[in-house]
């Protein structure tokens, strides 16, 4: 059964370890260098306007793309990129499949530093500081920048065991503590009811649905400042579909979540923005209303209204 939960929680509990208050360490524990060298991390204040193409974002920033570009050895995947994405808000990322949205959402956490010949350039700054800068800890920015990927994706662990995975190898907090979190993390997603009974049973034997509030749960047990949704509920039939949707709602304005969709009438459903991406290039970047009723650009306009993919 789900159940809406009244907004993001983050527990008060006593930490078992040092919490990182940042995502840098020292060059010697740092992860390896980028392929190309960014431009200036530094960033302007997050209070003050920010110009994106011609429109002015005045919403403070959680994550701001500088000059951005980014490709795999020959091919360039998105280009010029300069956006800021607000703070306590959904944004999401539409577009033909292959116009660089997927590539976008995981620069944000860095995942495509996994991929073979992977470059950028440019910069990427979370709280004003560079996620390029020599010294940064993957592991502790995918802490503060979490991600769900578009199938679900439980290790192969208890149901409890996924939920204190993140908690456990960030040192969050004290094994008597760990009840708490798994509460409250799997009612915060509604699959507390379904699961209560089963905690240390095998989450392959949930539903695609319950699998995927399951990866939500585990994401949001390690307390992330922004949530990457990567079509999160393409899998999944209408009514989890809609169930997801509102339990994604009710963790805004706590949390900042950017997600890519295919599906037009989810972006207009929950995004508060949306950007609009074609051939590799940032089109449109608006307020998800007028993004949809009333685009500035006909490439835009055309995806929209379904002339387009």
């Amino acid at each position: 059964m789900f159940v809406r939960c009244e907004g993001h929680r983050r527990l008060n509990l006593p930490a078992a370890g040092p919490k990182p208050m940042s995502f840098s360490s020292s060059p010697a524990a740092s992860s390896p260098a980028p392929s190309s060298p960014p431009a200036s991390s530094a960033a302007a204040p997050y209070d003050a306007p920010v110009v994106v193409g011609t429109q002015v974002a005045t919403k403070p920033a959680a994550m701001d793309a500088r000059d951005l570009s980014l490709g795999f050895g020959s091919a360039i995947i998105l280009s010029d990129l300069n956006v800021a994405i607000p703070k306590g808000a959904i944004t999401a990322l539409i577009g033909p499949t292959g116009s660089g949205k997927t590539t976008f959402l995981r620069s944000l956490n860095r995942m495509n530093d996994r991929v073979a010949k992977h470059w950028h350039t440019g910069d990427v700054t979370l709280g004003g500081h560079s996620i390029y800068a020599p010294g940064v800890q993957l592991m502790a920015l995918r802490r503060r920048v979490g991600m769900v990927f578009q199938r679900p994706n439980p290790f192969p662990m208890s149901i409890a065991g996924n939920i204190l995975s993140g908690v456990k190898a960030h040192r969050i907090a004290n094994k008597d503590h760990y009840r708490d979190i798994i509460e409250a993390r799997l009612k915060e997603v509604g699959l507390w009811d379904a699961v209560a009974h089963r905690l240390s049973s095998s989450p392959f034997n949930l539903s695609g649905g319950q699998q995927q509030l399951l990866c939500l749960a585990r994401a949001l047990a390690i307390g992330p400042e922004v949530l990457l949704l990567d079509e999160p509920t393409s899998s999944l039939d209408p009514v989890t579909t809609e169930n997801i949707e509102a339990m994604i709602r009710s963790l805004v304005p706590a949390l900042t979540i950017i997600i890519v969709t295919h599906n037009l009438g989810q972006a207009r459903r929950i995004s508060d923005k949306t950007i609009f991406f074609y051939q590799g290039k940032m089109v449109e970047f608006a307020d998800t209303a007028q993004l949809f009723e009333d685009p500035k650009e006909p490439e835009t306009a055309r995806y929209v209204s379904g002339r387009m993919g």
